[in-house]
């Protein structure tokens, strides 16, 4: 079997979607995506598709270290992010070669079904209390929602105290088995974090998320000591190389790899393994399509150490298309009271509606963060 064509397409709200032909009519789906850098990571895929044209699509492991190492300059978000959609693709070709799931080729099933979470608010989050009792009355048992707007390095207290009414009405609203993961979205410094972490404890968070940028995780040391709310990040993180000095440090208790940033299905494997040893939790990080999804549970199945999935159903990014518009089967995706089953189908256990990729891809999208500034004009974090 050889890999004959890798075609891409761009579809709303802001996704990036790749199949992978081979010459014995089996195909494959990745999604291969940075939030924002869409055309960037096309371009990396198509530059390295010239190596992929001919090869023997079930030989992963060597691919991946092929696309990682034969360059002289490797890792970060864009390369990354095509080799994790690349990898997802091939993964799920070998699956359908083989007709079992993904999971069973990475040692099996550790659950039958994976706790999710559900988004609440947006960017700058409002009504969150209603949203947090719709969603409980739905059945989820846990909600994130944006812990603050922007903050400068010293910002006034009156943000602190919006924070804190924020979550003390969602807590109100839904009571106290309810988890509320508060993410801080890299956009608090480290003096902020150190306030907001104290003020914010007593609402029992079920985490709290980038407290500061990755660039300063140093700084995690210093708000672990102000807080024992749990602490995670690391959807910012990439490869094992990314997360080794995070787990040494030992002051996270949950990390965040997205399996289409960082690395793909079997890297985010030896990740997860890796934070297993130093007995922190995996929550991967998934604010996107139903392919990065599929891959997601496929992870989630055979790994024991984790303990809840992001997805996007409803997510306020998803504008004109949702996470189950792009599935021949939407029922795939089984919610039952905060529980998603793991999908037990070939590959990645999903049917991706390839016509209304098609006809998504002609309308195409061009989602772009916004930009932030802070009250005096300089650049905020957002």
């Amino acid at each position: 079997m050889k890999i004959t064509k890798l075609t891409l397409y761009k579809v709303p709200p802001r996704w990036l979607f790749l199949k992978v032909d081979t010459d014995e009519g089996i195909s494959g789906w990745g999604e291969p995506i940075i939030e924002g850098k869409a055309e960037t990571v096309r371009a990396c895929v198509e530059e390295v598709s010239s190596y992929l044209i001919g090869q023997d699509p079930l030989k992963i492991e060597d691919h991946w270290q092929v696309l990682y190492r034969a360059g002289f300059y490797r890792g970060g978000p864009i390369l990354m992010s095509a080799i994790s959609g690349i990898e997802q693709a091939l993964w799920d070709i070998k699956g359908k070669y083989f007709n079992i799931p993904v999971f069973e080729m990475l040692g099996g099933k550790a659950r039958e079904r994976i706790r999710v979470y559900s988004w609440i608010g947006g960017d700058r989050p409002t009504d969150v209390a209603i949203a947090a009792k719709e969603k409980a009355d739905a059945g989820f048992t846990a909600v994130k929602m944006n812990a603050t707007e922007e903050m400068d390095y010293i910002d006034s207290f009156s943000k602190v105290e919006e924070a804190v009414k924020r979550i003390a009405a969602v807590r109100e609203a839904v009571g106290t088995n309810m988890g509320i993961g508060l993410d801080f979205h890299g956009r608090v410094h480290k003096t902020m974090a150190k306030v907001l972490v104290k003020e914010l404890e007593s609402f029992r968070p079920m985490f709290i998320e980038e407290p500061v940028l990755p660039e300063n995780n140093e700084a995690l040391r210093e708000i672990a000591r102000h807080t024992t709310c749990p602490i995670a990040t690391g959807e910012r993180q990439y490869t094992r190389w990314g997360f080794k000095q995070i787990l040494l440090d030992g002051y996270v208790d949950i990390i965040q790899p997205d399996l289409s940033h960082a690395g793909g299905i079997l890297e985010t494997k030896k990740i997860a393994a890796m934070a297993e040893a130093f007995d922190v939790a995996v929550a991967p990080h998934c604010p996107l399509g139903p392919i990065a999804l599929a891959s997601s549970f496929q992870l989630d199945a055979c790994t024991p150490n984790a303990i809840i999935q992001e997805q996007s159903l409803g997510i306020h990014y998803n504008k004109g298309s949702d996470l189950l518009d792009y599935l021949s089967d939407a029922s795939v995706f089984k919610y039952t009271d905060g529980y998603v089953e793991i999908p037990s189908g070939p590959g990645l256990g999903i049917s991706v509606n390839e016509e209304a990729v098609r006809e998504a891809a002609e309308k195409g999208h061009d989602w772009k963060n916004p930009v932030w500034r802070n009250v005096d004009g300089s650049v905020a974090e957002w």
